[in-house]
């Protein structure tokens, strides 16, 4: 390719190669179908406005499909001179060398590639002359330049175009040169072929994890929609992980918060189509999938540690209308004997739907209930939305005339609050931007919290949502709110669903800053429990963006109670993790209509294995509390949910590798066996971190349910069946109250005894199970703290312990002592995949004589009591 390649190490040639001018002409237009970009981006043309723009026109048939107008190979944009090195890469000035059809265009821009790291390459294209809105994400800063890297770049001159490829085997990763660049006002395009069709991410949308790439265009623009596929959905991710031959991975992230489309064709190649900001990249070069995500993780925050409580079982809806109805319902849980961490309340708690207000008659001893559920060891969590009322006379409400006085709110074109419509009515919505904001939203939190003690926020409608579309008043007439190209939102207009693309925000335009809304309240609520409480902070959020999980978790939003969103909420759940928010799921049983007995058995066994497990339900649907089923049905619920609660130590831990080391907790099989392509798009099945493959029904009426298993040895959990798999398909008995989970050979997972909330069951005693390899080879961790305590981690503050099987023993290793495990016993054992019946067992080198072993399973069961807290040995011989 006509280019100068740019190799790290390699001296800047004085002189970029020029490439050789092309004109459209009829060799031009030979492109195969399935690599055509689109000439007509913002309008439909006919033939002599195609060619008029110099490009190639050949109808094609109805449906998604290629674009009938089309660029010829080598279209002229933009032209690469002065390349020159710098402290961090180099740079280079684009000079635009033929008139675009975009109005606003830029005619000069500047390229900066940054070698940040040897596996994390950053690329920008600005204004030199014009500051630009750019994301305010706090992102690493570098000074100097990786030395050695695994990518190579290579600056084609005219027309323009970035190739990054890899220096080993030189698999190219990204080719800007396949289109033309674009860099208008509100219209930045850059093209990209892609090594493979299997890519993932792009969030949120309810779509399979692998993305479709026959013409599909997908759309980042927040939106409170609830979830149907090809739709934008809550939140906003504008990055993706693609696999390459080999099971090599790399991934790319665009810095950009700007109303969006991302354009999939079959050649395979990628289009980024932006409205606004500059154009950011971070390319992410693995080498493997996992070390992608935590590369991904390292620019845009590792996931925050959540409190074990929050890890247990929450339980909500729409419609506890009274104090007297919410604490029936505890009690009905502990009647029926199913566990329970966090009671939850939906708006029915506040006076007149306004927030930090509660109903003085059906909610008169709110205050008591949330002090009578900490007495018996729960938690409370109560919904918040960022809608302000606006409408009570001066004076009556104190977080408007506060906020008011105070300037927090979002202005309109005049420079008024902007006034929309939510559920108390009329309304403002505070502008989480403005660092003023941060301290009026942590005032009304105290304000609430010194009357009712609440433990976590839900952060709901903050896309943010409006009833109206953009004010009460309309929204003007402008570029902002009429674009020249607008994404392929919902609605049809950027102010569909939300407020007006025009308002002005502290830090810039909503038009700028809309994806942003629901981050930036996340912060401040996190921020403002952290003050409050003293604790950890627990907030779940439906809106998103990039950099999410460092504060909050997600739940994915109002789901119908049906089969089909069952199966999506699994690829949902594997993409949040990729995204870097493991604190994740959706509602149990479905939200919006009802839920069959069958489907909610089905979904409480596979919301057990959703890092974030709560049931909720809207308002006039049928009940679908565990205990409102059928004695057969609460059995297999409370199974799924005992299940749940031995696995919490695993799951702890999980979290806090998520923490500590940009891990995933839920985990799609692909992260784990990258070299085996049959895992690529398996999104029906989920682990949780290297060691635990879940298979759950997804259909209805089925007693049997296909999985995947890679190659290797998988235990099932219980210890009746082993599976030596090639790499293969297997069919396996699901019964309702069953759902299908395996032990992978080389693992061992700490577990705790259940009890009927995490304040009970940390105080339980422990027990290993420990899936030997064919060579008797296993290894496995525990991460134990107090459970809630602020960065007990970076503080010290915690016990680490390192289990280890090997030559017919158990030991566990004291990598990190604290007082927090002391008082819990070791109680059980259970080595799977012990080929020779024992003759002895040793515990710290005292016989055990109530052993049990049994060779059709190959499962050895030892009863212990052991001190956690102290190092042990078990052998068996």
């Amino acid at each position: 390719m006509p280019g100068l390649r740019v190799a790290a190490a390699a001296a800047l040639l004085a002189l970029l190669v020029p490439a050789a001018a092309r004109s459209p002409g009829a060799a031009g237009c030979e492109v195969p179908p399935g690599g055509r970009f689109d000439c007509g981006p913002e309008r439909l043309l006919s033939r002599a406005g195609c060619e008029a723009r110099g490009c190639c026109y050949a109808p094609a048939g109805p449906g998604p499909g290629p674009p009938w107008c089309f660029f010829p190979r080598g279209y002229r944009s933009y032209r690469a001179e002065n390349l020159t090195a710098t402290a961090t890469g180099y740079t280079a000035r684009l000079r635009r060398v033929a008139a675009s059809f975009l109005p606003g265009d830029v005619g000069s821009l500047r390229l900066d590639v940054a070698l940040e790291t040897p596996t994390r390459l950053r690329f920008t294209l600005r204004d030199p002359a014009r500051q630009r809105y750019e994301v305010p994400l706090a992102t690493p800063r570098v000074s100097g330049r990786a030395a050695s890297t695994l990518y190579g770049v290579q600056v084609n001159q005219d027309p323009f175009g970035l190739v990054i490829y890899r220096q080993s085997g030189g698999q190219v990763l990204l080719n800007t040169t396949v289109a033309p660049l674009f860099f208008a006002d509100q219209f930045l395009q850059i093209s990209t072929s892609l090594p493979s069709c299997f890519i993932s991410g792009l969030g949120e949308h309810l779509t399979p994890l692998v993305l479709n790439t026959s013409w599909t265009r997908v759309t980042l623009w927040n939106r409170d929609m609830a979830p149907v596929p090809q739709v934008n959905l809550y939140g906003s991710h504008p990055f993706y992980l693609g696999m390459e031959d080999g099971g090599l991975a790399h991934g790319v992230f665009l810095l950009n918060s700007n109303a969006m489309d991302v354009l999939l064709q079959p050649s395979p190649a990628l289009t980024w189509r932006t409205t606004g900001g500059i154009l950011d990249f971070y390319v992410f070069l693995g080498p493997d999938p996992k070390s992608v995500v935590r590369q991904y993780l390292d620019v845009v925050g590792f996931p925050f540690m959540p409190p074990y409580w929050g890890l247990g079982f929450h339980l909500c809806r729409w419609g506890y209308s009274s104090t007297a109805i919410t604490r029936q319902v505890v009690a009905n849980m502990t009647a029926a004997r199913f566990p329970l961490d966090v009671q939850w309340n939906d708006l029915d708690y506040m006076d007149a739907k306004r927030d930090f207000t509660f109903n003085k008659k059906s909610f008169k001893d709110y205050p008591e209930m949330v002090r009578d559920f900490h007495l018996r060891g729960l938690r409370y969590i109560m919904i918040v939305d960022p809608g302000i009322s606006s409408s009570g006379p001066p004076g009556t409400y104190k977080p408007y005339d506060e906020g008011l006085k105070r300037g927090v709110f979002i202005r309109n074109a005049t420079g008024q609050p902007l006034i929309g419509k939510v559920w108390p009515g009329p309304t403002v919505f505070p502008d989480f931007t403005n660092p003023e904001t941060h301290e009026w939203w942590h005032d009304m939190v105290k304000d609430f919290h010194d009357q009712v003690p609440f433990d976590g926020m839900w952060i709901d409608m903050n896309e943010p949502s409006n009833f109206v579309e953009g004010s009460q008043d309309g929204c003007p007439n402008n570029s902002l709110e009429q674009p020249l190209y607008v994404p392929g939102v919902f609605g049809g207009r950027l102010q569909a669903g939300t407020i007006c693309a025009s308002s002005q925000q502290y830090l810039s335009s909503h038009y700028n800053l809309h994806s942003l809304y629901g981050l930036t309240e996340a912060i401040a609520s996190h921020n403002a429990l952290l003050r409050v409480r003293g604790k950890r902070p627990f907030v779940i959020s439906r809106s998103t963006f990039a950099g999410h999980g460092r504060y909050a978790g997600h739940w994915t939003g109002d789901v119908s109670s049906d089969w089909e969103q069952l199966y999506y909420s699994v690829p949902e759940v594997l993409l949040f993790n990729l995204f870097g928010v493991p604190l994740v799921g959706a509602d149990i049983c479905g939200f919006g209509g009802d839920a069959s007995e069958e489907l909610c058995v089905r979904w409480t066994q596979l919301g057990a294995f959703y890092p974030f497990m709560r049931n909720h339900n809207d308002h006039g649907a049928r009940p679908q509390e565990p205990y409102a089923f059928s004695p057969a049905a609460q059995a297999a619920m409370r199974n799924a949910l005992r299940l749940r609660y031995s696995l919490l130590p695993f799951l702890y831990t999980l979290f806090h590798r998520a923490h500590s080391a940009g891990e995933t907790v839920a985990r799609p099989l692909f992260l784990e066996f990258p070299k085996d392509p049959n895992t690529w798009a398996v999104d029906r099945q989920l682990m949780w971190g290297g060691g635990l493959l879940v298979t759950p029904v997804l259909e209805a009426g089925k007693t049997k349910v296909s999985g995947y298993f890679p190659a290797g040895t998988w235990y099932s959990l219980t210890g009746d069946s082993t599976i030596h798999s090639k790499g293969q398909w297997i069919l396996l008995q699901a019964p309702l109250d069953t759902i299908n989970v395996h032990v992978r050979a080389g693992h061992i997972l700490p577990l705790q005894e259940p009890a009927f909330s995490t304040a009970e069951s940390r105080k339980k005693g422990m027990a290993l199970v420990v899936a030997l390899t064919l060579d008797g080879f296993a290894r496995g961790d525990l991460f134990w703290d107090d459970g809630e305590s602020w960065q007990t981690f970076e503080k010290g503050d915690y016990t680490e312990i390192l289990f280890l099987a090997t030559h017919g023993a158990v030991l566990s290793q004291l990598l990190q002592a604290s007082a927090h495990l002391d008082g819990v016993l070791l109680e059980a054992v259970t080595v799977l995949g012990v080929t020779s019946p024992p003759r002895q067992v040793l515990a710290n080198g005292a016989l055990v004589s109530d052993f049990s072993y049994r060779s059709d399973t190959q499962v050895l069961r030892v009863p212990v009591s052991l001190p956690m807290w102290e190092q042990f040995v078990i052998t068996w011989s």
